[in-house]
């Protein structure tokens, strides 16, 4: 028969809280089973990801799942299980989804379990989806791109109006050019 302890420990509780406390200042998450990754493996990945302004933690299920309850966050029990690591990050979720799956094919033991993104809660196949949109940073790029393209044909038809005045003024130049040698090649020539 087992023993039910009355009180929680201290380090446990400690532990709960630290992740509350992490997990608070973030928003999205990415849950992953690292079964079969090497030290040096998650080492690297946990570079790539750090890179990004992202952690990479391994996790306690049950302290996370409590962690996650006590923020009132969408239920993420399913992805709790077995062993779990969490990518959180706080800035570009896309950008961390990416580096996940591409780490997925230098070591195949990787799997992606599936994430919380703001309000939402994507599976595996829900997450590898969102990794493949573009980000943030391109997002806006692409924009200012579309939003410059006007500018940018304006500026171009303005300076064609001026190359075209230049090149037809010295189009004239050449032709009086021409014509006034043409006349003083006429004048040099004796009349016979």
């Amino acid at each position: 028969m087992a023993i039910i302890a009355k009180k929680i420990q201290n380090a446990k509780t400690a532990s709960i809280n630290a992740l509350k406390e992490e997990f608070g200042v973030s928003k999205d998450f990415i849950f992953a089973d690292y079964r079969g990754l090497t030290v040096e493996q998650i080492t690297t990945l946990r570079k790539q990801i750090r890179d990004k302004d992202a952690r990479f933690k391994v996790v306690k299920n049950n302290f996370a799942r409590i962690a996650f309850e006590q923020l009132s966050t969408l239920d993420v029990a399913s992805y709790l299980t077995g062993p779990t690591a969490v990518a959180i990050t706080s800035k570009d979720a896309n950008e961390v989804a990416k580096t996940l799956f591409a780490f997925t094919k230098e070591a195949p033991a990787l799997k992606v379990k599936g994430a919380l993104i703001g309000d939402s809660i994507y599976d595996a196949a829900q997450t590898e989806a969102f990794s493949k949109l573009p980000g943030r940073l391109e997002l806006i790029s692409m924009l200012l791109s579309v939003m410059n393209g006007p500018t940018r044909n304006l500026v171009g038809a303005l300076n064609d109006i001026n190359a075209r005045l230049v090149r037809t003024i010295k189009a004239i130049g050449d032709k009086k050019a021409e014509s006034s040698s043409a006349e003083a090649a006429a004048e040099a020539t004796p009349e016979a």
